[in-house]
């Protein structure tokens, strides 16, 4: 489950309009997930995906980098440390 909903959420940032260049904070980038599944849902979130990476590839794969990127640091904003 939790596979699944990190899925969704990089599929919603990556269909929203923010861009890396925006150094978005923590709750930019929460509130473009959840604005964007709210417009779209979890289908029209991954068929924009699909789009873009049918249609412009090369693009698609560096702002999915980008998107790994800034979730991996929205979690580890959010979940305190176990040390």
């Amino acid at each position: 489950m939790i596979s699944t909903v990190k899925d969704l959420a990089a599929e919603a940032l990556f269909v929203s309009c923010l861009q890396p260049s925006e150094c978005p904070s923590r709750i930019a980038v929460e509130e473009a997930i959840t604005n964007m599944i709210l417009l779209y849902g979890s289908d029209g979130c991954a068929a924009g995906v699909a789009t873009e990476f049918g249609d412009h590839p090369d693009v698609a794969v560096r702002r999915m980098r980008w998107v790994q990127t800034a979730l991996a640091e929205v979690v580890t904003m959010c979940v305190p440390s176990l040390h």
